[in-house]
């Protein structure tokens, strides 16, 4: 299902991710539109001509019926991932109607980027914060706190040379977030997210931050996009039809990212791919960040996909924040903490399928485990053997900062 807002100047607009400026609601069933890169983009395209007096009723409306609106803070937003993140969530009609406000923060000066992008046109304020002494204000009062922050993968370097710098980085932002917004759902993108992440668990674990794990989530959303587009193109080279959705578990980083090719129903091949095909699929989605590394030459990593993809998990979590029932792919404390355990094997954190609700992650999905090909199963065996190392890798680093 989706919906049809009728707003009282008789503009009938698709249901957005962020709701509660409605006057009525008409339910209509769409299927292809269960997907929320669909749906904002049929809420954008209609938004797109609404002129700025209708903008008005729409911004009256969200604050006489009470729509509860949320703050979001970029760690990192003078970056190369953090600057074109800002940019789509600024632009966004469909988040600028429930993000009150954007709060940028880098090391670096961000004055620049929040005078640039406060020329764009929605209703979303931007504030600016620079250097150590203004992250405590930039993070009070934040609801959804997304940390881009970092130095990005070269050519050449392994995500353990990111570690040595970044796990610094991320530790010192967690901790900020635990003194000054323990409350607000951290969204980790700096990698390696196989460790920063336990980093960031550690970190609020040591401030005693009251329920946190349901709160605290490594994106691994662009590898389910990424997962995505090269199913897609497999399917579209082969005659199949229609969009996919791949379930992605494991982790963030090489042979621990796992794409479940059994989850994409039967009806959207013309056939199944062989078994050589599916290894060069699953290869390839493993390796999509290098992929992007060594065409920039040096020049970069994946900064715009990235980018990308961590907007559309941002637009997921406010819809959970909104009461809306949220499944999405990430990389988190599985079960709460009590980890992922498969074939006598055991791991404290584990990206895959989550459900969210209004206060965070109402549980952890596990259905997809029972139908596994043989060739899955091996990959998940081998996907958890590395994540063991990288999360015993972030909770010592942690332990060492003590």
């Amino acid at each position: 299902f989706f919906f049809f807002v009728r707003f009282e100047r008789r503009r009938i607009l698709p249901n957005e991710p962020c709701r509660g400026v409605l006057v009525s609601i008409q339910s209509s069933r769409r299927p292809e539109m269960s997907h929320p890169a669909h749906r904002l983009g049929v809420l954008e395209r209609h938004l797109a001509g609404t002129s700025s007096a209708e903008k008005a009723t729409i911004s009256e409306h969200q604050t006489s019926s009470g729509v509860r609106t949320v703050s979001v803070a970029v760690l990192g937003a003078s970056g190369g991932i953090g600057q074109p993140l800002s940019l789509l969530i600024k632009s966004s009609p469909t988040l600028a109607a429930c993000v009150s406000t954007l709060k940028l923060y880098d090391v670096a000066p961000t004055a620049g980027v929040a005078a640039d992008l406060s020329h764009i046109d929605t209703l979303m304020e931007v504030e600016h914060y620079s250097g150590d002494a203004q992250l405590p204000q930039c993070l009070k009062g934040t609801d959804i706190v997304i940390i881009p922050a970092g130095i990005p993968r070269k050519p050449g370097m392994t995500r353990d040379d990111l570690f040595k710098i970044n796990a610094g980085i991320v530790s010192n932002l967690a901790e900020n977030i635990a003194k000054h917004c323990p409350t607000a759902w951290t969204l980790i993108i700096s990698n390696p997210v196989n460790s920063t992440v336990p980093i960031a668990s550690e970190v609020m674990r040591k401030y005693n931050v009251p329920g946190f794990e349901r709160r605290l989530f490594g994106v691994t959303t662009l590898d389910v996009v990424r997962a995505n587009t090269f199913v897609q193109q497999h399917i579209g080279g082969h005659g199949g039809r229609g969009n996919v959705n791949v379930t992605v578990v494991g982790g963030h980083a090489g042979i621990t990212i796992q794409p479940l090719l059994s989850t994409v129903p039967s009806f959207n091949w013309n056939r199944r791919p062989t078994a050589g095909e599916q290894a060069a699929l699953v290869q390839r989605i493993q390796e999509a960040g290098t992929e992007v590394v060594q065409a920039k030459n040096g020049a970069g990593s994946a900064t715009l996909s990235m980018a990308f993809a961590a907007v559309r998990f941002l637009s997921r979590c406010i819809d959970a924040r909104l009461g809306e029932s949220v499944v999405e792919c990430a990389y988190v404390n599985w079960n709460g903490g009590r980890g992922f355990e498969f074939e006598g094997d055991r791991v404290a954190f584990f990206a895959g399928p989550v459900r969210l609700g209004t206060d965070g992650i109402v549980s952890s999905i596990e259905d997809w485990k029972r139908g596994l090909s043989d060739a899955e199963r091996a990959g998940l065996r081998g996907a958890l053997k590395q994540l063991k190392g990288e999360i015993e890798k972030g909770r010592l680093f942690s332990t060492s900062q003590k």
